[in-house]
């Protein structure tokens, strides 16, 4: 039987696409290899000026970037501090064929690789390791970056090696690993939005060649860029504390126990949703509508913030784990064990849109709106593998995640005295009476056995096999307190599991040419919705949804390219590829039944590519650039099938950057720095009636200041979308819209413990 990706490969579909598609980066290729530079660099010991050599650990083991059979972009601690990467979106917005839409609420965001996007009430599509630790939820990827070794986003399902939730990719980040040598560094800056920031890290042998330590915090407070006109003040005011503590225990060469403690609190927005379906003209509100197609439902119309009442979240979380290695003869045994614990509030007015409490809306009263989130996990991974000088390399394992989830959503009336704050149960407060409560509690048990086999054919030849199993046992128990919806008391149980296959081929001609092939599957889980709104949605006439959303299938496959030129001063990367996934999972908010629910969208087709040079021009300037499109149908969707032949949703049909990095020597002990780059997103659809697109983005950042010649110090300015464009991070059909911040700069003083 062939599959729905392989199929293509028959048919004579699939012979024009991958046509076009080469065409496509042919026509890229050819003017950017003659033109366009990049980044990083070091001298050889002739004096030769050479790229950087960036090491990756996608597929569990240290390999050069250029030689790993896999679309990846790779960032060292160097390319890190001179692109000034402090956010997930400064790493994002340099990476083709991946976007981040940042939303209201505290450090809330979805991201987007290849067509495979996250979505809001769903799980992230991508992987997240953290210093060899799998992130299991995407709560965990949010936050200030800092004292980051390096980062590395993969691009392609990554279900073989990571499991559940990887469809999209891999996001592997490192942080700082202490050694013998006491060193760390201090930064503080200050910014636009009232804004300043202090965070450190220190570090060292407690006992020289055994115990090793490691301590680093971050803290930065920020009125906010949004000015909510209603009551006069900014309306995002963001604050993040985070400290990390790391100790290695290395008693041989052959031992290693490596603890990781962190603990972060994280302030701001709640649901900070605007709604489009109101027009409000002066001291007059009429509303116009509410639902798809009913008001001035433009994914472009940028409002201003006018809650009326102070809009609030917060999120607590606690990680902790433990990661053993042992080598030996036979192989390297490795045991990561991890707890997360996590709490989240939000309080919002619930229809942001009136002037004031007493202005009528287009339910008749004004409501207000808070959401609780707890969550408790712990995992334990065990693998072995190969030593890795070795011509047949190999790898077993298996994987368990416990995790409970208790969340609430409830609703209130406004009557002008602020939000109460719920968590388990309702309240009849006169403050603030709760009209809804949603709730239910959830127990999900994961499991995973995995596998995979690497061989050297021969010098230019080699072939490698992944599998793993993964079945999630996920069981609702719904409040007994939950009102007017659902069933309360009600308990409901749904298992999800899939193989996941993955085969690579790679091709070496030379030491510096690497061709690719690799078919891979993938799953991201189902999960339940709230309890009851199947039943609500038939009695409005609305087919298709369903207390479970189903989970979600994709198979894809790639054909790459990687290669260095000049004399190793030009490196360039190409891909194409094509997915087809069954059961998309997507976020849908129905005005009429007011339910916030997921949905799959049975069948969808994405393809395209992307192509990343990088160049050293001189001993001072490096150019890079980077492009990527992807091609997405909806092919079947039973719920409504006048969208079939329309665009995916949260998918830009393209992504550029293009940019520069300039550094000169000012005297002998001083040096001018200068980085400029230019990101534009490509227009992209919000649903899947494609009623209304965000327009193309045209983001402009620069960077410029001194910095010491022997690393010790630097000043830098930074600017952020320096066009000041308008523009919603978020919009969910219907017309709720989430504002992205204007123009960002600061400026910021870093010294380094050398």
């Amino acid at each position: 039987m062939v599959g729905p990706v392989v199929r293509p490969f028959i048919d004579g579909s699939f012979h024009m696409r991958i046509s076009n598609t080469l065409k496509g980066l042919t026509l890229v290729a050819l003017p950017l290899a003659v033109s366009v530079p990049a980044v990083s660099q070091e001298s050889s010991e002739e004096g030769a000026l050479v790229l950087e050599e960036v090491l990756v650990t996608a597929r569990r083991r240290s390999e050069s970037a250029l030689e790993a059979p896999l679309s990846v972009t790779a960032f060292s601690a160097q390319m890190i501090q001179d692109a000034g990467i402090q956010r997930v979106e400064d790493f994002v917005a340099l990476t083709p064929n991946v976007t981040l839409a940042t939303s209201q609420g505290i450090g809330t965001s979805f991201l987007s690789i290849r067509g495979i996007t996250q979505v809001r009430n769903g799980e992230s599509p991508v992987a997240t390791i953290v210093d060899g630790v799998l992130q299991f939820s995407a709560i965990q990827f949010r936050g200030e970056m800092f004292d980051v070794d390096s980062i590395e986003v993969v691009k392609g399902p990554q279900g073989a090696i990571y499991g559940r939730n990887a469809t999209g990719g891999a996001i592997i980040i490192n942080t700082h690993r202490p050694t013998n040598e006491t060193e760390g560094y201090v930064q503080v800056g200050g910014g636009n939005g009232d804004e300043y920031s202090v965070q450190g890290s220190i570090g060292g042998a407690l006992v020289k060649d055994r115990w090793y330590g490691q301590i680093s915090g971050n803290y930065l407070e920020r009125e906010g860029y949004l000015n909510n006109i209603t009551r006069g003040e900014k309306a995002d005011r963001f604050e993040d504390e985070t400290i990390r503590a790391r100790l290695i225990f290395e008693p041989n060469e052959s031992f290693s126990a490596d603890f990781r403690a962190a603990n972060s609190t994280h302030k701001g927005r709640g649901i900070g949703f605007q709604f489009q379906g109101v027009d409000i003209a002066a001291d007059n509100i009429t509303a116009i509508g509410f639902g798809p197609g009913t008001g001035p439902s433009d994914a472009n119309n940028v409002l201003p913030v006018r809650d009326n009442n102070v809009d609030y979240g917060e999120r607590d979380m606690l990680d902790l784990s433990v990661k053993l290695d042992w080598e030996t003869s036979a192989g390297t045994l490795v045991s990561i064990t991890s707890y997360t614990d996590i709490e989240e509030w939000a309080d919002s007015d619930q229809f942001p849109y009136t002037n004031a409490q007493s202005s009528p809306d287009v339910f008749g009263f004004d409501g207000t709106q808070t959401g609780f989130f707890d969550l408790e996990a712990f995992t334990q991974e065990l693998r072995f593998s190969s030593p890795s000088d070795q011509r047949l390399k190999w790898e077993v394992g298996a994987y368990y995640l416990q995790w409970d989830r208790f969340v609430s959503l409830s609703t209130g009336v406004d009557t002008g005295q602020g939000i109460i704050r719920l968590e388990e149960s309702p309240t009849n407060d006169p403050r603030n009476p709760t009209t809804s409560f949603l709730a239910d509690d959830n127990e999900n048990t994961s499991w995973a056995v995995f596998g995979s086999i690497d061989y050297e054919l021969n010098e230019a030849w080699d072939l490698s096999l992944a599998l793993r199993y993964d079945e999630e046992e996920r069981e609702q128990t719904v409040s007994p307190l939950q009102f007017p919806a659902g069933e309360p008391g009600a308990r409901n149980k749904s298992t999800f599991d899939k193989w996941q296959p993955k085969l690579t081929a790679r091709y070496q001609p030379t030491e510096n040419q690497n061709w690719y092939l690799t078919y891979g599957e993938g799953f991201r889980s189902g999960q339940f919705n709230q309890n009851g709104i199947s039943e609500i949605a038939a009695g409005v006439g609305l087919v298709g949804v369903t207390d479970v959303a189903d989970q979600e299938e994709s198979e894809s496959i790639e054909l790459g390219y990687k290669g260095q030129f000049l004399d190793d001063r030009l490196r360039l990367g190409a891909a194409i590829f094509s997915t087809e996934v069954e059961g998309q999972q997507f976020f849908s908010f129905i005005g009429s039944i007011s339910a916030q629910i997921l949905t799959n969208i049975d069948e969808v087709s994405l393809y395209g590519g992307e192509i990343d040079l990088v160049y050293r021009a001189t001993d001072s300037l490096d150019l890079f650039a980077a492009y990527g499109f992807t091609d997405s149908e909806i092919d079947k969707y039973v719920v409504d099938p006048s969208a079939e032949g329309n665009d995916a949703p949260y998918i830009a049909e393209d992504t550029f950057n293009i940019g520069f990095q300039y550094q000169t020597p000012i005297t002998d002990n001083l040096e001018f720095f200068l980085r400029g780059d230019y990101e534009r997103r490509g227009e992209q659809f919000w649903d899947v009636e494609n009623s209304t697109a965000r327009d193309a983005l045209d983001l402009f950042n620069a960077r410029i200041g001194v910095r010491a010649s022997d690393g010790s110090w630097e000043i830098i300015a930074s600017g952020y979308n320096l066009s000041d464009e308008e523009y919603n991070s978020e919009w969910v059909a219907g017309g709720f819209s989430a504002r992205a911040p204007g123009e960002i700069y600061n400026v910021k003083f870093r010294y380094n413990f050398l």
